[in-house]
Order: structure tokens, then C-alpha cells, then sequence
């Protein structure tokens, strides 16, 4: 069944006003990022209060609430923060900070994966040509917090699809919100959760059968 022209209205007023709420936090962000750039210690702080609520959420998506060998996501999380704070001067206010963050977010995921002897890093696939407007039960296991039950089948997904289902999914951020995190376009995000869902589909068959 295709959008009407009301639904794609709509749609497209839902993504203005998600790109105007994400361009004024990544203006308050990218504000105190290049205060605290320049040694201004109060944004810093402040800088760091504000993302970490966000960077803890990814890396318990990513990891659960129990442990990856010695490290909790809390763990990673700081192990994050740090990384932020030494990588501040490498910033640039072209770069977008949650895209910045959550880059360092995910290689630090991937180092905790390795140093517990379960590297999980796999490359990026092309996404598909046709974006996914369904919601499907995956979504709804995933809102459930079963993040955890689904971590073996979603460990074998390319990388830039499991970030995005993760971010979309699991953390329920827009497309244009995880457009911005993962450094795309709203349109390639909802593509690239198509494929995702589609793949998670056919891996929880398998395993079924």
C-alpha cells in the first residue's frame, strides 16, 4: 500500500521538526564543545553531564546490563568520556559532536569486545534502495528490553546496521537524530534499518528452524 499525500506530509513535517530540535542541541553541544576546546573547565562539565546519559544508554545497548569480561557499559561509558576529553583538540565545529562521540562510543565498544576475546567487528555493507516504513516485531522485542536475548543474532549484522538499530531501535532515536549520530541522511538510515530488520528476520528463522 503506498503513503498517501497527508502521510507523506506528515512525514516530512515530523523530520523538520526532528531536524530542528537535533540542530539546536547540536548547537548548545557544539557551543560548549569549543569552549571546553579552548580550556573553558565549566563547559566541559557541562559537556560532559549533558552526552554521558546518551553515551551510557549506546553502550548498554550494546553490551547489556551485565559485564563484558571485566567492563560494565558504565565502564566503557567513562572509558568514553575520557576518550572525549583527550580527543576535544582533534574537534572540529564542521564535525558534529554526537557524531564525534559516538564514533569514539563504538571503537570503544569494539576494544572491550577484544580485549574479552570476542571481537565482533565486521565490515559495512551497501544499503538497499527502498526505505522501511513497517514495524515489525524485532522492534517491539527490542522496545521490550531484549536487547540482550538478541545480542548473538544482532552481533552477526554489518556494523553500520547494527549502530543504526541500536540507535533507532533500541535507544528510540529518530532517523534524523541517528543521521546525525552515525554521519547520513535520515532517507539512508531508514534504508539501511530495512535491510537490518530484514536480515534479523531471516537470522531468528534460521535459528528457529
Amino acid at each position: 500500500m503506498s503513503a498517501t499525500g497527508d502521510e507523506v506530509i506528515g512525514v516530512e513535517e515530523a523530520d523538520r521538526a526532528d531536524v530542528a530540535r537535533s540542530a539546536r542541541r547540536d548547537a548548545e553541544l557544539n557551543r560548549l564543545a569549543g569552549l571546553a576546546s579552548g580550556g573553558d573547565r565549566k563547559s566541559l562539565e557541562l559537556l560532559l553531564a549533558r552526552i554521558r546519559p546518551m553515551v551510557v544508554q549506546y553502550c548498554r545497548a550494546r553490551i547489556g546490563f551485565g559485564t563484558l569480561g571485566t567492563q560494565s557499559a558504565e565502564d566503557i561509558a567513562q572509558d568514553t568520556l575520557f576518550a572525549v576529553v583527550g580527543a576535544l583538540e582533534r574537534w572540529r565545529p564542521e564535525k558534529r559532536v554526537m557524531s564525534f562521540v559516538y564514533g569514539i562510543a563504538s571503537n570503544k565498544v569494539v576494544d572491550a569486545y577484544r580485549a574479552a576475546g570476542r571481537d565482533r567487528s565486521v565490515p559495512t555493507e551497501v544499503v538497499p534502495d527502498e526505505p522501511d516504513v513497517e514495524h515489525g516485531p524485532e522492534q517491539a522485542a527490542l522496545h521490550g528490553g531484549l536487547v540482550a536475548e538478541l545480542r548473538e543474532l544482532l552481533d552477526q549484522l554489518p556494523e553500520q546496521h547494527r549502530e543504526i538499530l541500536v540507535l533507532r531501535v533500541a535507544l528510540g532515536m529518530t532517523a534524523v537524530e541517528t543521521a546525525v549520530a552515525v554521519g547520513s541522511t535520515s532517507g539512508a538510515v531508514r534504508v539501511t534499518q530495512h535491510r537490518a530488520l530484514a536480515k534479523l528476520r531471516e537470522l531468528a528463522a534460521r535459528r528457529s528452524a
